[in-house]
């Protein structure tokens, strides 16, 4: 029984994963759109926000779509395949917890954004 109930859900996962990323990869529907000259500032600040992510996780591509939506150039880091990111998210953030947004201050201190609504929250206040 255990078998298969662990196959039953792999092959839901193998199934759901393209149509999941079919709809993140769908263009945002009401974008920001900005004068070249502003879009150049909010390039030169999202240069300092980092977004560790999962390609798959749901709450991340909630983020990502956001991110698109206002057109904003951050960052985007796999911590699931890639263990350099990990260990980055695990030593500066605490936990291996995923959507997260790594912000770096003027003064190089960083701040380390668990959940993805506070993330959206502070992307919308930020640059909406």
């Amino acid at each position: 029984m255990r078998w298969f109930v662990r196959m039953f859900f792999r092959t839901l996962r193998l199934v759901l994963t393209p149509v999941v990323l079919l709809w993140a990869s769908a263009p945002a529907s009401n974008a920001v759109e900005r004068q070249a000259v502003e879009q150049q500032r909010i390039d030169e600040e999202t240069k300092r926000l980092a977004l560790y992510q999962f390609k798959t996780c749901p709450f991340c591509i909630k983020v990502r779509r956001e991110i698109k939506r206002l057109a904003l150039d951050i960052e985007l880091h796999d911590a699931q395949k890639d263990a350099q990111r990990r260990d980055e998210l695990l030593n500066g953030g605490g936990d291996v917890k995923v959507p997260c947004l790594r912000i770096t201050h003027d003064d190089g201190s960083e701040r380390w954004m668990y959940e993805s609504a506070d993330i959206i929250g502070y992307l919308q206040q930020r640059f909406a």
